[in-house]
């Protein structure tokens, strides 16, 4: 069998999966032990890579093409992590394969609990992502498209958004994401049970790791249940790079 091909952004310096998204696909694919390569598509060349395989995003997306995106052969092209698990699940279906469990309640709790995090902290670690993670043509398209979306400088927004008022408000959103986990003996939001719901957020953690590994040891502090969630998933975080 011909192998999956993941489309996935690269990283300077060592070249290696840094985006959220892009790692909820990627510990899926490493979860269930499916084969797969990766191709790396800097920010300005992903429409040209991906529209003469895939239909674009729906009106009002972030981006009329996005990463990630899997090519599962001959030739078929899947945009969105959310789809890609789906198309996962279908041709990989338990028991051969270990379930995503993306029937689990817990995926559309988590799904609504992370965006709590994630918009609180965009002003802490969005001016710091394209100078620490990405290489110049990505860089600047990064910087470009960022500073029209939210109106102002990335260093502005850091200024108005940053600070200790994100940590603060963030907070709320992972103390709910500590109690969801409390609901079972853990390490994983199903128990013992691996899902997807939790690569959602160790996709986070770990996004926020490459970033700067301080604001993954203060995530932790805050609510060490995820510290214990990040751990347990860490085999699956090992092929971060091929």
């Amino acid at each position: 069998m011909s192998k999956y091909i993941l489309y996935d952004l690269p990283s300077k310096g060592r070249c290696a999966c840094w985006s959220l998204n892009p790692w909820k696909t990627r510990l899926a694919l490493n979860y269930k032990n499916i084969p797969y390569e990766t191709q790396w598509v800097e920010y300005p060349d992903i429409k040209s890579v991906l529209s003469p395989h895939v239909p674009p995003n729906p009106p009002n997306s972030f981006a009329d093409y996005t990463i990630p995106t899997m090519q599962f052969p001959p030739n078929n092209y899947i945009m969105d992590s959310r789809a890609i698990a789906t198309h996962l699940e279908s041709l990989h279906p338990p028991p051969q394969f270990p379930s995503l469990h993306l029937d689990s309640p817990y995926l559309s709790k988590v799904e609504a609990i992370l965006p709590k995090v994630t918009d609180a902290l965009r002003g802490v670690w969005t001016h710091l992502a394209p100078y620490v993670l990405l290489n110049e043509p990505s860089r600047e398209y990064f910087v470009r498209t960022r500073e029209a979306r939210i109106g102002k400088s990335l260093d502005e927004f850091r200024k108005e958004k940053g600070g200790e008022e994100a940590w603060i408000e963030a907070s709320v959103g992972l103390k709910e994401l500590g109690t969801l986990l409390g609901e079972e003996e853990g390490p994983f939001f199903m128990g013992g049970t691996p899902s997807y719901a939790d690569f959602v957020v160790v996709g986070f953690l770990q996004f926020q790791k490459v970033i700067d590994e301080r604001f993954l040891e203060r995530l932790v502090k805050i609510e060490p249940t995820l510290g214990k969630l990040y751990d347990a998933c860490k085999p699956w975080l090992e092929r971060d790079n091929y």
